[in-house]
């Protein structure tokens, strides 16, 4: 099994910046999809960003593509979402993500079973 810890979140003015990490253990790891995910008060939990551990793809939201990063460091077990020019509409609690999946599934959170404990993002006008 696969246990995942966020951390880095917090209060920002908009168009600030902060960095997510996801630190993961578990064997065979590297080979997993991670995910982010985010679920804002009364929404649905929202596809952020993916990245494939095996293959290195990676793939965003449309509404934070250009301004969010996604990236990996094999050698820490863990996995960042660089977060910059961020807006109120930010404001969530993001979620990583983990499981050996389809990439073609990567966007969709049912697919994944091990999810971290959530960490708050909070973006100010």
């Amino acid at each position: 099994q696969v246990q995942l810890v966020e951390s880095g979140g917090g209060l920002v003015q908009a168009g600030g910046s902060l960095r997510l990490s996801c630190a993961a253990s578990g064997s065979t790891f590297s080979s997993y999809t991670m995910g982010w995910f985010r679920q804002a008060p009364g929404k649905e939990r929202a596809f952020v960003s993916a990245i494939d551990w095996s293959g290195g793809d990676t793939s965003y939201a449309d509404s934070v593509k250009g301004r969010f990063t996604i990236s990996r460091d094999n050698a820490k077990n863990t996995v960042y979402l660089q977060m910059n020019s961020l807006k109120p509409e930010d404001t969530a609690v993001y979620y990583c993500a983990a499981d050996y999946l389809p990439w073609t599934t990567a966007t969709v959170p049912t697919k994944y079973d091990y999810w971290g404990q959530g960490i708050q993002v909070t973006v100010s006008s």
